[in-house]
């Protein structure tokens, strides 16, 4: 069977480097015997190298004429483990029947932040994340205060994930190439089981401060507690966005929430 064509609407780009393919699929060592999930395989590419790791692996693919070439040419992945669906609609609980699972892939950059928030709905089923996306939001997802790539995506993920940027891939390896770099990166649960704020005040926070984050944190928390708030004395007003760190965050929620009480 001919090879499968590269939909621009899905983000699609193969893989066709086989040594990073396979330094993909080695990130889950980090969990022996863990079932693995890939999202996108495509052409099995990394699917390949996954199957060899003697764990659970399931794919899920929406594009039909992909789930067609694996089902013929990738035989040593059963059809029952090809799972042809949407990922960001699937209920992820379900997948592995309540057991947690690695999740992968080479996912597509136009919907991988949204796979990342999807994973924040599931976490305590996802203890793990690898994968390759495009090298700005990798940055982004590993991003330290204080650095220029620190915003909305670093706090939302590393709130629960202890984020590592693993390798820059450059575009070469790719069919079609794309027009950036890619990051591969690998995400690990942290020791938070819970948090000390109302997470719709944390969201609501972070992101209002982010979207104004050339201003100082003052600009954005008076359209929450009001002009008048004692609040607006606080340190951290003085403060723009990047300089907070998690915990200051997580921190500011509780007292917004105090405030408004």
């Amino acid at each position: 069977m001919k090879a499968v064509t590269a939909k621009k609407r899905l983000g699609q780009h193969f893989l066709t480097d086989l040594s990073i393919a396979r330094r993909i699929a080695d990130t889950v060592d980090i969990c022996p015997e863990t079932p693995v999930l890939e999202v996108g395989p495509g052409m099995g590419v990394l699917t390949q190298y996954l199957l060899e790791k003697n764990r659970p692996v399931k794919v899920v693919e929406i594009d039909e004429e992909s789930v067609t070439y694996l089902r013929k040419n990738l035989k040593q992945l059963h059809d029952e483990n090809i799972i042809p669906d949407d990922f960001l609609k699937m209920h992820l609980d379900r997948v592995f029947s309540g057991e947690r699972f690695m999740l992968i892939g080479n996912y597509p950059y136009n919907i991988s932040s949204q796979i990342f928030f999807k994973m924040l709905d599931y976490k305590e089923y996802i203890p793990y994340c690898s994968g390759m996306i495009q090298k700005e939001v990798g940055e982004r997802l590993a991003a330290k205060p204080g650095t220029k790539a620190y915003g909305i995506l670093s706090i939302l993920i590393q709130i629960w994930y202890d984020v590592e940027y693993l390798f820059t891939v450059h575009e070469n390896v790719f069919s079609p190439p794309p027009k950036v770099k890619s990051a591969v990166v690998l995400m690990k649960r942290n020791g938070r089981t819970e948090l000390e704020c109302d997470e719709a005040m944390l969201k609501k926070i972070v992101k209002g401060t982010f979207n104004q984050r050339r201003k100082k944190m003052r600009n954005s928390i008076q359209q929450i507690v009001g002009k008048e708030s004692q609040l607006l004395n606080d340190p951290i007003m003085e403060k723009r966005p990047e300089q907070v760190s998690i915990e200051e965050f997580i921190e500011l929620a509780l007292k917004v929430e105090k405030e408004l009480a």
